[in-house]
This record gives C-alpha cells, structure tokens and sequence, in this order.
C-alpha cells in the first residue's frame, strides 16, 4: 500500500510540473516541490511506523 501511495502522489507531481492542478497551494508549476515533500514525510512515516511495529 505504501508503494502505490507513493506513486501515486509522485504521479500527481508530474502532473502539476506538466500543467498545474489550481488546487489551493498548487496554482504553479514550480509548486510540484510541496506534493514530493510530502511524499518523502509520507514515506518516512510509514517507515518509521513499520519498524516500531515489525520489533515487537
């Protein structure tokens, strides 16, 4: 599920590189940086959260 999330918001920021989205914070292509740092938390997130877990 974390692979597809992750894919699935790096898709969207080529979306907003190649032709913006207008959503509220994304009216620029050079925005696309707000959606990739959100995947990278997204994804450290998830990791941090799996390895709490997976030691018990």
């Amino acid at each position: 599920m974390t692979k597809f999330l992750t894919l699935f918001l790096f898709l969207i920021a080529a979306i907003q590189v190649i032709k913006p989205l207008g959503w509220p914070g994304l009216k620029k292509r050079s925005d696309a940086w707000k959606l990739v740092a959100g995947v990278v938390c997204i994804t450290f997130a998830s990791l941090v959260l799996s390895a709490l877990f997976q030691g018990s």
